[in-house]
């Protein structure tokens, strides 16, 4: 049995791939005829995708016999280079799992008029995987590798022969782990909006597997897809798109599709995500989306970002006001740009994060440092709008102070209310001579243009004409140059409007978004 993939497909790259010419993670491989497995490879996610065999799906999409052939002996080249010695990083039991997850979903592609010696080799490193991953998977890198990898031993045992024990078994560990990363709201524990997707992706196929195959469904698995769509569309902005928060990348609106259309739980989205840590601010047709909770657990804040209290804006079909996101392809200096409070629209104190890294420079490092705890009010807002007021401790170790936000909206969502405020942790006003730099960040998506009226005012602009003033008279408005990380083209310059003063002299301050339609 070979389950579905659900994700996006493109022909074209297999056709670039027959050629020798492998375009994954952004950058472009040329083989020249040699065994890209052999190749020095252009960066860790381009070896990642490669030795991940996502890219079999093109293969499967173009419905070409010259292009399946030319996959089996890639496939049979990675046999020979790798399926044997089981170290390294191309065997990190999150990418084996990939694998796994791949080679089973397109095997007809590889095995389709196959000789039996490749189908002896490829069928002994699907019983290789297994059991490699049986054993590694428990002490493996906890979050959403180890998931995925539950996920493949439970794929494994359905499509490849096997006990009902092992099946039964592969089944109850799939449910622990389910229950373990995924949140009481639907959330996954890593607080990354985009993991609920890539999860639910592998585990829709996965129950539909079990039904066609005639088999119980493991205990937490179809009430677990349930309680994860309501959280997905809860990060739905208007125009389709994921919204930008702890290391999420760019989703487009047909990706997000490809998982929403098998959402049979219908409803409005949630306000609020208690579990996961966020709010929804919703009328009219604008949406804001607030982070209003802390990391986890070191394990689980290895790709956190330190934006507690940042929001993003959208209305109609276009997002105004954004975080810069995670990079889909870019270096580890980029992703630890994008992880800084700095990259989020929120508040950030004498440029420092709000949480931060015990190695600022490692790779993957944790935040054990800042963020401890978070207070929030949900209200009624004026004209029978709706508020959140939150504060949070990031800066008390180091400045003595915490942040406090209020963001309301009104009933029709054509005004939007914001208040910054800095305090002494005693909850005292802070006193005139702190002379502590404050910048509040609002980051504009790179299609929205940027008009100034005065020092005091602007106005977004989206291509369609929709408009949105932000107003702020107690701090000149500043446009200033921005990256944005989350293109799905790669890193891009955009622009970002800036607050900056000093602590003692403002401690706090307000801002207006008002909304206009077209014109």
């Amino acid at each position: 049995m070979a389950p579905t993939d659900l994700r996006a497909a493109d022909p074209f790259v297999a056709e670039e791939i027959a050629e020798g010419r492998f375009p994954l993670a952004g950058r472009l491989l040329v083989s020249e005829g040699r065994s890209p497995f052999l190749l020095e490879l252009p960066s860790k996610e381009f070896a990642n995708r490669l030795h991940g065999f996502s890219w079999l799906r093109h293969v499967r999409a173009s419905r070409n016999d010259a292009h399946a052939a030319i996959a089996r002996r890639l496939t049979d080249e990675w046999l020979a280079a790798h399926g044997r010695q089981m170290s390294g990083f191309v065997w990190e039991p999150g990418l084996a799992a990939q694998r796994l997850i791949a080679w089973l979903s397109h095997s007809t592609v590889l095995l389709k008029n196959t000789d039996m010696a490749f189908y002896k080799r490829f069928l002994r490193s699907i019983s290789d995987h297994i059991r490699y991953l049986e054993a590694m998977t428990p002490s493996s890198a906890d979050g959403l590798p180890r998931l995925i990898a539950r996920i493949a031993l439970a794929m494994a045992s359905l499509a490849t022969p096997t006990s009902p024990k092992r099946v039964v078994k592969a089944a109850e560990l799939l449910d622990a782990e389910l229950e373990r990363q995924i949140l009481a709201d639907g959330g996954h524990i890593s607080r990354n909006p985009r993991a609920g997707l890539e999860i639910l992706l592998d585990l829709l196929p996965l129950r539909q597997t079990y039904v066609n195959l005639g088999h119980d469904l493991p205990v937490r698995l179809v009430p677990t897809i349930d309680r994860m769509f309501p959280a997905l569309r809860f990060f739905r902005h208007q125009g389709g798109e994921l919204a930008l928060f702890n290391g999420a990348t760019s989703t487009l609106a047909r990706e997000l599709m490809s998982a929403l259309r098998y959402d049979e739980t219908a409803g409005a989205p949630f306000k609020a995500l208690p579990h996961m840590g966020y709010q929804r601010l919703s009328a009219g047709s604008a949406v804001v989306l607030m982070d209003v909770g802390l990391p986890v657990s070191p394990d689980m804040s290895r790709e956190a970002h330190a934006g507690c209290l940042s929001f993003e804006l959208s209305s109609g079909k276009y997002r105004f006001i954004i975080n810069s996101g995670s990079p889909h392809f870019a270096g580890e200096h980029y992703r630890q740009l994008a992880r800084a409070t700095a990259a989020h629209s929120t508040l950030t104190l004498n440029d420092t994060s709000s949480a931060r890294m015990v190695k600022r420079k490692s790779e993957g490092a944790p935040f054990l440092e800042g963020l401890s705890e978070v207070k929030l009010r949900r209200h009624d807002g004026e004209e029978g709008g709706q508020a959140v007021a939150a504060a949070h401790d990031g800066y008390v170790g180091l400045f003595g102070l915490v942040h406090e936000r209020t963001i309301s909206i009104n009933s029709t969502g054509a005004l939007l209310r914001g208040k910054d405020r800095l305090r002494n942790a005693d909850g005292s006003d802070v006193g005139e001579d702190r002379l502590d730099k404050v910048s509040i960040r609002f980051h504009i998506h790179p299609q929205i243009e940027i008009r100034r009226i005065d020092e005091n005012e602007v106005r977004l602009v989206a291509p369609d004409g929709e408009q949105w003033t932000f107003v702020c008279m107690d701090a000149e408005v500043l446009i200033e140059d921005d990256v944005f990380f989350a293109d799905p083209s790669g890193v891009r310059a955009s622009r970002m409007l800036e607050l900056s003063y000093t602590a003692g002299l403002l401690p706090e301050i307000q801002w207006v978004l008002t909304h206009r339609g077209p014109g």
